[in-house]
């Protein structure tokens, strides 16, 4: 185990959770995993969560009761469900935890509880968590702000067939960058879904595609399609653990910050 801020993982038993035990516990991570939180009625509850692994004890039982646990954490991250996470972090604000959330698929009534919650401890929160995303990002930004409306916009993404929302958070998240890089709201401009005669694409819009299938970690595109020429920028995940890196990285980050609601742009300086 190693030594710093106590962490708490919770929806310890799913794949990004099992990542995320897997590397706070090892030596040198800057972080000691204090807690592994599952759902009630989980059969890992009350077992060594490196055995429940299927490895060496850890030494951190697991728990169906976050309150207990966050109560003596530093941080917690979280990559579970949209319900899951504004109960978690009303909880890890109460404990004056950091909480990094990695949760998609957040709704208006989800984000405003969120930034509740932010205004009495640090929230880092993206719809990705990867150093290469994030650097995505910012370059659509400006890639968006350069290029005028006569270059259309559009977001592919792909995804392994567990993935139950769509768009994808780092989707979504790409093209309000590519909207404020344009001077206007996603809202208004975006194209989610298109299926039969749709007509002629608008001006402006920024579209939307979801691809599922397979294992595939993660794939996005941002095409910025012209008369007679295409720019595309393009991320290709091929392994998890990079998001439970970016997810470490924020936890130990926000451990000295004031209260508030943070992304990896901040934790990265970009």
């Amino acid at each position: 185990m190693g030594d710093g801020p106590g962490l708490v993982v919770t929806g310890a038993s799913g794949r990004m959770g099992r990542t995320l035990v897997r590397l706070i516990a090892e030596p040198g991570s800057g972080a000691r995993l204090a807690g592994a939180v599952v759902g009630g009625g989980h059969p890992w509850v009350g077992r060594d969560i490196g055995e429940a692994m299927g490895g060496g004890a850890l030494g951190v039982l697991v728990s169906d009761d976050p309150l207990e646990v966050f109560a003596r954490a530093q941080g917690v991250i979280d990559f579970t469900t949209p319900a899951a996470t504004v109960e978690f972090a009303g909880l890890a604000a109460q404990a004056r935890a950091v909480h990094v959330i990695g949760t998609t698929g957040l709704e208006e009534a989800h984000l405003r509880r969120i930034e509740a919650a932010a205004r009495h401890a640090v929230v880092v929160r993206a719809g990705n968590m990867s150093l290469g995303v994030n650097l995505l990002t910012a370059l659509t930004r400006k890639v968006a702000a350069a290029l005028g409306e006569d270059w259309d916009i559009e977001i592919v993404e792909a995804h392994h067939r567990m993935k139950v929302d769509a768009p994808s958070g780092t989707a979504l998240m790409l093209g309000e960058a590519a909207a404020l890089g344009r001077g206007v709201r996603l809202e208004e401009v975006a194209d989610r879904g298109r299926d039969g005669i749709t007509g002629a694409r608008e001006r402006g819009h920024i579209g939307f595609a979801s691809l599922r299938g397979g294992d595939v970690v993660g794939e996005h595109d941002v095409i910025f399609a012209g008369e007679g020429e295409r720019v595309v920028l393009r991320h290709l995940a091929t392994d998890r653990a990079i998001f439970a890196r970016g997810a470490l990285r924020a936890a130990l980050w926000g451990q000295d910050k004031a209260p508030g609601e943070y992304t990896m742009m901040d934790v990265l300086g970009l």
